[in-house]
């Protein structure tokens, strides 16, 4: 029997997730069918209790619904959000169990250090990161980003109450990283190994208030946006920096997801290799 899953969005008709998800379905021999699902900007709750009725066996959760899925399994009379999920305050995988039990995680943190160690084979263990922006996208990867054990995680956004507020929710104590929350005007005089671009501002072609001597030599920045040349990506590269937008991320996100849910891992280089040839 083909067991079901979707994603669930608004707008959803640009997600590349039904794409993956089948590749890791026929690259694994598992027997799935994935669909995008377009939810009513105030029906994500309705939604996905139409999905479960339905047999759905689980669901990925995008833009906007994140918060509202951690919402959504909190207070479910079964539902369990791992601690990761809880500490990132956004649920992006839901796990409808055979008992009724609903699991909440999430897995964009796993997918960006990932892409990045072993997609990009950039070590992270000792590097001075730049983590711009303090949104939703932002506090979902910083604890994976925390235990690849980087010496320094600088935060910083235009509304820098936010970046505080991120640098507080991380869990240090298994860990040397030191996190710490920045203006953008303090970043002047500091380098950075890794600077990662978190916030949306590719969206509308706008450029950061940030200067171009904080990417070191040999520098990784990271757009986790794809599919376009953002200004951060021009400017980085205008620095000599190495570029990479974030569509492996996305399909690595996808691949923790897909090992949740169906205990196989599969390989992301030829899903990657697939879409960047789309």
């Amino acid at each position: 029997m083909t067991d079901k899953y979707a994603v669930i969005g608004n707008p959803i008709a640009h997600s590349k997730s039904p794409q993956i998800h089948q590749a890791f379905a026929k690259q694994t021999n598992q027997d799935i069918n994935y669909e995008a699902v377009l939810a009513p900007i105030d029906g994500f709750e309705t939604t996905v209790c139409k999905l479960i009725e339905q047999g759905y066996k689980g669901v990925n959760v995008t833009v906007p619904f994140k918060f509202a899925a951690l919402l959504f399994v909190a207070k479910t009379k079964n539902g369990h959000v791992n601690p990761l999920a809880d500490r990132a305050r956004a649920v992006n995988i839901m796990i409808f169990k055979e008992d009724g039990c609903i699991l909440g995680d999430n897995t964009d943190g796993l997918g960006l250090v990932n892409d990045i160690a072993i997609n990009l084979k950039f070590d992270i263990t000792n590097k001075k990161v730049l983590l711009l922006g303090s949104g939703g996208a932002a506090f979902g990867v910083l604890q994976p980003l925390v235990e690849a054990n980087p010496s320094l995680i600088i935060i910083s956004n235009r509304t820098f109450v936010k970046a505080e507020e991120a640098a507080k929710i991380i869990d240090t104590s298994q860990s040397k990283t030191v996190c710490i929350a920045k203006q953008f005007d303090e970043l002047g005089d500091m380098e950075f190994d890794l600077v990662i671009n978190s916030t949306s501002t590719g969206l509308t072609d706008t450029a950061l208030p940030i200067p171009g001597s904080i990417f070191a030599k040999e520098c990784l920045a990271y757009e986790m946006m794809y599919g376009r040349e953002t200004p951060f990506m021009k400017q980085a590269h205008h620095q000599g920096a190495t570029v990479s937008d974030g569509l492996g991320m996305l399909v690595e996100q996808a691949a923790e997801a897909f090992y949740l849910w169906r205990n196989v891992r599969p390989k992301t280089a030829p899903v990657i290799a697939m879409l960047r040839n789309l």
